[in-house]
């Protein structure tokens, strides 16, 4: 005999915010796409190898940044594991726009826009923009005379435009706590986001490939078991040998 319980069961689900979430996410990222075991073959590409090496970046300035926030901002001045730490987080910051440049220029030439992808290419430009304001911060927060003389030249370039009232770079407070909060969280997100719609649209195929093939389709990238596809052979006129002359005739 069947239970009430088992018989909740059965019924669908009502309308909450957490059916909601999960058809929004299934239908933003349909189940296969967000960690795919399978990619044509055109994904073996320098293009791509440089946006993973710039998310790998990004992940050592998090870290090596985190552990500057932690310790204060003024701790790598006396201290020589806070001198490794910042400049652990100075170089993977140079290694992070030189993987992120490469990335966005060959994306540029490919036109990577083209089939409905806009928006990550939108994405993907904005956060490079948010990266430069992030890393334009990071110059200002150093609490040396780096810093401010840094400061004292950008501010006229920046009061001439109207923005000086509302992003004053002489106040450290307010440029260390952009740097550290504000501009990251926003520049993750936009990567976060830029990946998601990758992981939904599948990467711009080249200009000579199958336009209806479906993002996704193709060998895996595995060439030990990847299927090797070999050409059928053309097929000859009944009783003839094949057509390998000029003409149709034999050679």
């Amino acid at each position: 005999m069947r239970t009430e319980s088992s018989i909740a069961t059965d019924r669908e689900p009502e309308g909450n915010w957490t059916t909601s979430l999960r058809e929004r996410l299934s239908r933003t990222v349909p189940p296969g796409q967000l960690l795919p075991d399978r990619q044509p073959a055109y994904v073996a590409s320098w293009a791509y190898v440089f946006g993973v090496a710039s998310l790998g970046a990004f992940l050592v300035v998090l870290a090596s940044g985190g552990l500057l926030a932690l310790k204060g901002a003024a701790w790598w001045h006396t201290s020589s594991l806070g001198h490794f730490a910042n400049s652990l987080h100075l170089w993977s910051v140079e290694l992070f726009f030189f993987f992120m440049v490469i990335h966005l220029w060959a994306k540029f030439l490919m036109a990577a826009w083209r089939g409905r992808r806009a928006l990550t290419w939108v994405t993907g430009a904005v956060a490079f923009l948010g990266s430069i304001g992030t890393a334009f911060t990071g110059y200002l927060s150093q609490t040396n005379f780096d810093s401010q003389w840094i400061s004292t030249q950008a501010k006229d370039g920046l009061n001439s435009v109207g923005i000086g009232a509302f992003f004053n770079v002489l106040d450290t407070g307010q440029m260390l706590l952009w740097h550290v909060l504000l501009l990251p969280v926003t520049v993750g997100l936009l990567i976060v986001g830029h990946v998601l719609l990758v992981r939904r649209h599948g990467v711009v195929p080249p200009f000579d490939a199958d336009p209806d093939q479906p993002p996704g389709a193709g060998r895996s990238l595995d060439t030990k078991t990847a299927p090797v596809t070999v050409p059928a052979p053309t097929p000859s006129s009944e009783g003839r040998g094949p057509l390998t002359g000029p003409r149709g005739g034999q050679s």
